[in-house]
């Protein structure tokens, strides 16, 4: 059983194996690898869609991010990581990842994160247009339709992650 049966809705997936050094004390790796993980195949799909080359004017940064363990993972196993875009934003986007792996024939973990697009004073700025559009039709290469939401950024969120910000928002703004 191929990956890519697994992950064939995410038009970035790479490689990963487990080192030795990700395991905790339990036998099985550490929460923060997953991150790691997660990081290493955020920056290939930013690397796909040319957002790192104007880092001084167009800086994508985590603004928050998620890890829903499935099933724990040891060294030696090989995994397949994917990264997608779900939902286009005025200043960002909101990208969903999975892992895969070969010892357990299925998906091992689930991740999101929230990306925001900041100037250089570290100021929220709209997602560029052909930066939107190159997103769009990467996700359009594995069958995922995107839409920008311009006539409502302030929509509810859709997922518990985004729920759960906007609860802190609106205490935070109290």
């Amino acid at each position: 059983m191929s990956a890519i049966n697994h992950l064939n809705n995410f038009p970035i997936v790479q490689a990963q194996m487990v080192a030795w050094g990700e395991m905790d004390a339990f036998a099985h790796v550490n929460n923060v690898a997953y991150y790691r993980y997660f990081e290493s195949v955020r920056i290939s799909y930013l690397q796909t869609i040319g957002a790192l080359e104007h880092l001084d004017v167009c800086n994508p940064v985590v603004a928050a991010n998620s890890c829903r363990y499935l099933k724990s993972i040891r060294y030696p196993d090989e995994l397949e990581i994917g990264a997608r875009v779900v939902e286009l934003r005025s200043s960002g986007f909101r990208m969903e990842y999975a892992i895969f792996s070969q010892q357990h024939k299925s998906i091992v973990a689930t991740g999101e994160a929230i990306v925001v697009i900041v100037d250089a004073q570290g100021q929220k700025v709209s997602l560029p247009e052909e930066l939107k559009q190159t997103i769009i039709n990467l996700e359009k290469t594995v069958g995922n339709e995107l839409e920008s939401d311009a006539q409502n950024p302030h929509k509810p969120p859709e997922t518990l992650l985004g729920k759960a910000i906007s609860r802190l928002n609106h205490i935070r703004d109290k």
